[in-house]
């Protein structure tokens, strides 16, 4: 009787691991390569910019150490736009998500009907901020608008001509916009959660409120980090839009960074704060994207551990 020697097996090698990963890492050179020249220096650059002294149109420029930052950092301005800015934020973020989740989870049930609203909801997005802030801004007019027109006296407030009610339309105006693109983050997290989880909640008489904070929202925590990163950083680049609708008024109702960063660059001609302004609104959302990553990254991280 011949017995067959051991089997001796060895670790795969880390090409056929990882699928031959080192010679396929050319591949992110190029993304690389067009983040640094359009990401990367030009932020060196406005950060440069900062101390100089230039008005954006003479080719004379001098440098002035900290005198732009000391002008900026002792504008008393400053702080009521950073106050706009984060008040915006909250306020956006507040509207947009609840609804973000219940129409997610509304469109994500497999159902022809849903998924033509799925794209109707998806319109408002295709859509310029300009162009939504001018139909708007038309609809709201107290003499010539939808409310004039309609004879309804509650759509023909000043709407942006108060302070409290221009904030207000803002923030409707930004969440009609960007509801749809979250609600679709939402729909695709949804859609990630295993049917039998809610199958076992079924059996255990849960019913669908139960099981939508019960299973729902807790399969969604990622996904809601994520969702909460993108509105929050984005709410610090809403410029075009403010600009149209209310040009950062009325007085300085909501003037945001952004808007505060154009007004001192363009109107006052001031590009040195300008540009120190900029470098704030970076370090800010630098600031808030890694606070969100902080809130759900190490768990993050372990669960992908787990699941390789």
């Amino acid at each position: 009787m011949t017995i067959a020697p051991p089997v001796v097996r060895t670790a795969p090698s880390t090409a056929s691991r990882g699928g031959g990963s080192g010679s396929v890492s050319w591949m992110a050179w190029p993304a690389l390569v067009a983040f640094t020249i359009f990401g990367i220096l030009p932020l060196f650059g406005v950060l440069a910019l900062s101390f100089t002294s230039w008005n954006g149109i003479s080719p004379e420029l001098s440098l002035t150490g900290l005198d732009s930052w000391k002008t900026v950092l002792s504008d008393p301005g400053l702080p009521h736009a950073i106050w706009v800015t984060f008040l915006i934020m909250a306020l956006s973020w507040l509207a947009q998500t609840p609804l973000s989740i219940l129409l997610g989870v509304f469109i994500a049930a497999h159902k022809r009907y849903r998924t033509v609203l799925a794209v109707l909801f998806f319109i408002p997005l295709l859509l310029s901020q300009a162009a939504i802030a001018i139909t708007y801004k038309m609809l709201l007019d107290p003499n010539f608008g939808l409310g004039a027109s309609l004879g309804v006296e509650f759509l023909q407030q000043d709407w942006l001509g108060d302070s409290t009610l221009a904030v207000g339309v803002v923030i409707f105006v930004v969440s009609w916009q960007w509801i749809p693109f979250h609600s679709l983050i939402y729909q695709g997290g949804i859609r990630q959660i295993p049917a039998s989880m809610y199958e076992a909640a079924e059996i255990d008489g849960a019913g669908r409120i139960r099981q939508f904070f019960s299973i729902t929202l807790p399969q969604l925590k990622y996904t809601i980090i994520t969702s909460s990163t993108l509105m929050v950083v984005g709410s610090l680049t809403f410029f075009d839009l403010i600009w149209v609708l209310t040009a950062g008024g009325p007085g300085d109702a909501t003037r945001a960074l952004a808007v505060d960063m154009y007004v001192t660059g363009f109107r006052s001609n001031l590009m040195g704060p300008a540009s120190a302004i900029a470098v704030i609104l970076v370090l800010v959302g630098l600031g808030l994207a890694l606070l969100l990553r902080r809130l759900g990254g190490r768990d993050a991280s372990q669960s992908q551990l787990e699941g390789a």
